[in-house]
């Protein structure tokens, strides 16, 4: 018992923000990452935010177009990016990660008062807001000049270890060269 209340307040003093943001109502994406990150990562999708952006999630991830996909930009000190099941395959031609989407049409954004804190997910997109599509990046640290500028879908319930892990980038866009892997994702209900 001692053990589980010390995992809770380590737990909470890793992640402060987050207890901020009111659970939402599922479901989950469970993210199994390879590579020089391991293990799994849960994010809460928060469908009450975002539901047209939780929707495409978990119809990407049913499909099993995330599976395989690589963490292609990561900037120490700000987020790890994933999510382009068109170029983040590892039989996907050289450098062109970053570029794609899915053979879904783009989402119109759905900004929300919910802030860019440490562990949130948002949708990346490109100049025009209605650009979403598949990809998206997970916060290691807040960063306020987002909020209302970027769509939030959800928030890492567990594994921050794991997105703490990933493997970082080089350079002003954090491209990165031996990318760690979502090797399967799967929702949970």
């Amino acid at each position: 018992m001692r053990k589980l209340i010390l995992a809770a307040a380590l737990a909470t003093c890793a992640l402060p923000a987050l207890a901020e943001v009111a659970d939402g109502p599922g479901p989950n994406l469970v993210i199994e990452v390879t590579g020089g990150a391991s293990g799994t990562i849960v994010i809460d999708l928060l469908s009450d935010v975002a539901p047209g952006h939780a929707e495409r999630m978990v119809a990407l991830a049913e499909r099993g177009d995330y599976d395989g996909v690589a963490f292609h930009r990561v900037i120490e000190g700000f987020m790890a990016q994933t999510g382009d099941v068109e170029f983040g395959k590892p039989d996907s031609a050289p450098g062109m990660a970053g570029r794609g989407g899915s053979d879904l049409p783009d989402l119109r954004a759905e900004f929300s008062a919910v802030s860019f804190e440490r562990g949130i997910v948002g949708m990346a997109r490109a100049m025009d807001p209605d650009s979403a599509n598949s990809q998206f990046f997970i916060m290691f640290a807040p960063a306020p000049h987002l909020d209302g500028q970027y769509t939030v879908v959800g928030r890492v319930i567990s594994g921050m270890e794991v997105v703490d892990a990933i493997t970082r980038g080089a350079g002003r866009n954090g491209e990165v060269e031996t990318p760690d892997r979502m090797a399967t994702v799967r929702v949970a209900r």
